[in-house]
């Protein structure tokens, strides 16, 4: 490690302690907050890696409604990113395959597969005509869940799997890499027709399957398997109910659909007006259309961007801190921004970034995320291994230095700090 690197490392460490030492200084005494009449506050169970749950536990006793130094009417806001940070596995997948297995996608408008996002490219469309065209009429649905349709849900799985379609032609082209994931945003896209309350029993069932499934079970998708189990993580669990509990103002942001969202983020005490997902434009009728919301200079329907990295910065200062226009694209001052912020990938850096007090990050071995989790220059990031299942540790360092970061337009480039410095190469060790 070179000096100027060690320099930083014993700076972050010094950070860390620091930022310890003054929450555990501040936290205030139950009688102290208000005088004369307890106040309890929420204490985090164990499961946690290293000194995360007392880290955890300083935010809550220093940001809870228990401390004396919180300014009236202010609740801090937490964010929690929800696939694989609150869940293990993915909540959209569970519905997409759910969806084909039951034969709940409809044949695009004039059977046109290219309606259906404005990325997909001419190979994918063409493959899912030839695939699924002469199975219904526009505006029907599929017969995904039969032998005859079998081919259909097999290239739409692979279309939304592996963004290329089943002879390895890519699926989509054209998207900016820090505001939209196509297939993620495809998923959306392709439950049109449906309303949000069909739309959520489609995910309560779809729920239902994944929770009784078996640890490692899968399940058929066409002629292929698929992951088939979903659980919640007992301790992410607790954490947002402790949270609530202190008072803090708790909210969900996922790239996965948002009545999908919705259902799944009930059983751990939060309401849809605390879900931010992909949001689709609706008809007069209520029924989901091939278009998306939008956010700060993207128009509803230009299906630009949804909440993914720099997206979900966006989304949050919109939905959140009540901020409109163009000016939620940016950076907000520190009162109006998350204090805490948790996630797993690097969908999630903006909003993890954006975070004042304390960010935690569940290892999923994903470049960007861990360069700048592991650089810790401000001494403000926790890293804890997946609680099911956890990621062996990686054998090579972290490209941070080099290919660590996506740029817009996909060039891959150095990991940089706030200040322009480059994040040195890091090293696997939480895991």
């Amino acid at each position: 490690m070179s000096p100027r690197a060690t320099t930083r490392r014993l700076q972050a460490l010094a950070a860390a302690a620091i930022t310890v030492a003054a929450l555990v200084a501040v936290a205030p005494t139950a009688e102290a907050a208000h005088p004369g009449a307890p106040c309890t506050t929420p204490q985090l169970k164990t499961g946690w890696y290293g000194d995360n749950r007392a880290r955890l536990q300083q935010l809550i006793d220093r940001y809870g409604r228990c401390t004396p130094y919180r300014p009236a009417r202010t609740r801090p806001v937490a964010v929690f990113d929800w696939d694989n940070t609150v869940v293990k596995n993915d909540v959209g997948d569970a519905t997409m395959f759910w969806l084909l297995r039951n034969s709940r996608i409809r044949q695009p408008a004039h059977g046109d597969w290219s309606t259906t996002s404005r990325f997909l490219s001419p190979a994918a469309a063409d493959a899912l005509t030839d695939a699924c065209g002469a199975l219904a009429r526009p505006g029907t649905p599929l017969p995904t869940a039969t032998p005859a349709g079998a081919g259909c849900a097999d290239e739409i799985h692979a279309v939304y799997g592996t963004a290329a379609t089943r002879t390895g032609a890519a699926a989509f082209t054209g998207w900016d890499r820090r505001t939209m994931e196509p297939g993620y945003a495809w998923l959306a896209q392709l439950m049109h027709g449906w309303t949000a309350r069909e739309i959520r029993g489609f995910a309560a069932a779809a729920r239902t399957e994944n929770l009784a499934a078996p640890i490692g079970a899968t399940q058929q998708v066409g002629t292929g398997r698929a992951t088939g189990w979903v659980r919640y993580y007992d301790q992410q669990r607790d954490l947002i109910d402790s949270l609530r509990k202190a008072g803090f103002d708790v909210w969900i942001s996922s790239a996965s659909p948002q009545p999908v969202v919705e259902v799944w983020a009930e059983s751990v005490g939060i309401d849809a007006g605390h879900v931010i997902g992909i949001r689709n434009t609706t008809t007069r009728g209520g029924a989901y259309t091939s278009h998306l919301q939008g956010c700060g200079s993207v128009a509803d329907g230009a299906d630009t961007m949804i909440n993914y990295i720099d997206g979900k910065r966006c989304w949050i200062n919109k939905e959140v801190f009540g901020v409109r226009g163009p000016a939620a694209e940016k950076i907000q001052p520190a009162a109006r921004r998350q204090v805490f912020a948790a996630g797993d990938s690097d969908t999630d850096i903006s909003f993890l970034r954006d975070a004042t007090a304390l960010r935690l990050v569940v290892n999923r071995n994903k470049n960007e995320l861990m360069c700048r989790a592991y650089d810790n220059s401000d001494g403000k990031w926790i890293v804890n291994p997946m609680f099911i299942e956890p990621k062996k540790q990686r054998t090579s360092p972290y490209p941070c230095s080099t290919t660590g970061y996506v740029d817009h337009d996909g060039t891959a480039g150095p990991v940089r700090r706030g200040d322009s410095t480059v994040i040195p190469d890091q090293t696997d060790t939480v895991h």
